[in-house]
């Protein structure tokens, strides 16, 4: 699912609510996860799962083509981890394909 057919689903579950305020919703709340995630905060959505940064310290590499080591420099990625709810819906719900 991407957003626009997020935003699409939350306005057909929502009719009282308009289009242009569901958008706003929707980007405010991935706004202030990713804002969060930026200042190494960790986002936490129960029942959902939590939103976290990991830290790769540098390290040297190697060119796979020529074997010659390359220096690799140190990255944060963020890292997503299911919450108990979310795993339980997903091994015994197989209805909602």
């Amino acid at each position: 699912m991407i957003k626009s057919e997020l935003i699409a689903r939350l306005a057909e579950a929502n009719p009282h609510l308009y289009q242009r305020d569901i958008e706003r919703i929707v980007s405010t709340i991935f706004d202030k996860v990713a804002g969060a995630l930026c200042k190494s905060d960790r986002v936490e959505l129960r029942g959902f799962g939590s939103f976290s940064v990991k830290r790769r310290p540098a390290r040297i590499g190697r060119n796979p083509r020529t074997g010659e080591a390359v220096s690799v420099a140190e990255k944060h990625l963020p890292f997503f981890k299911t919450g108990k709810e979310l795993r339980k819906r997903l091994n015994t719900r197989q209805d909602d394909t």
